[in-house]
């Protein structure tokens, strides 16, 4: 059963500006709960939060700055947030970045990895004390179908040995839900309350999905549509993930339909293999190793 009424409830979203994280942000707030705005473009994110205000004048929202592409901005925000809030009962891992040209974060990772894993991994893990001390906290993680047949390459994280976008994204996506099912594991071995969930959003027509550099063509946005399914539909994956109450942490949650593209949420089971002990804990090694940012339990 979904819980309705999050009265009382702290949550972060990355990338609330837009898409699923602008959905899951109405959605939550309607519900009670107070939710922080954390985003890259400020500009953005006070057009989403008038948008959330115009039709809920009653939410509880805040507006934050953080750019996932720049370590020192994700340590910026937890510093910021963990000296005005005591308890944080939600956060969602939602941000991503969708095979754009090669590119490099500011800290020199290659644009997809830094953004859609390090940047929520370094988050995460610089949020943790917070999140133990809230009774009962979530942190869920969007991945994607794209982590099918993905794999993590160890040997090219950065792209300088060859860049494929597509194939990056894809990694990116399986570290994704890696660093979900690992932290999950991390959370129960040590005995705290919080669970860590993976969801995903079928395809859904976001300003995520486009092709290239430049504007979608008219064509292509008409068959986006006849495969997808709109935004406000994709994020009822991510909104089941973090309020639907028999979860039990470790779950990765995906819409029912054919492919898992489109549909109502449901626990969807990975492919086998998928789930490699060894690839989450050298992905967790590495991971800490990069973005200098040790997760104590």
């Amino acid at each position: 059963m979904l819980l309705e009424n999050l009265t009382g409830k702290k949550a972060i979203i990355t990338g609330a500006n837009s898409g699923i994280g602008y959905e899951a942000a109405k959605d939550l707030s309607s519900k009670g709960a107070f939710v922080i705005l954390a985003v890259r473009n400020m500009e953005k994110g006070k057009g989403a939060a008038e948008g959330i205000l115009q039709r809920n004048p009653q939410a509880k929202i805040k507006l934050m700055k953080l750019d996932l592409a720049d370590l020192q901005s994700v340590r910026d925000f937890t510093e910021v947030f963990m000296e005005e809030f005591d308890s944080l009962d939600l956060l969602i891992n939602n941000a991503g970045v969708m095979i754009p040209p090669y590119g490099k974060t500011k800290d020199g990772f290659e644009l997809q990895f830094g953004s859609n894993h390090l940047g929520h991994f370094a988050l995460t893990g610089l949020l943790l004390p917070i999140l133990k001390t809230t009774s009962e906290s979530r942190v869920v993680t969007l991945s994607i179908i794209a982590h099918r047949g993905a794999k993590i390459d160890f040997y090219n994280l950065d792209g300088s040995k060859g860049y494929k976008a597509m194939k990056f994204y894809g990694q990116s996506k399986l570290a994704n839900l890696l660093f979900a099912k690992e932290l999950d594991n991390r959370f129960k071995h040590h005995g705290l309350e919080s669970i860590s969930i993976a969801c995903h959003p079928g395809i859904s027509n976001t300003n995520l999905f486009h092709l290239g550099k430049g504007e979608t063509p008219a064509f292509m946005k008409g068959m986006v549509k006849f495969f997808s399914q709109p935004a406000e539909k994709g994020a009822e994956t991510t909104i089941y993930a973090a309020t639907e109450e028999s979860l039990q942490g470790g779950e990765y949650i995906g819409p029912n339909g054919r492919g898992n593209r489109k549909g109502n949420p449901a626990i969807e089971i990975p492919a086998a293999g998928v789930y490699n002990k060894e690839t989450m804990e050298k992905l967790w090694a590495v991971s800490e190793e990069l973005t200098n940012v040790r997760y104590t339990f």
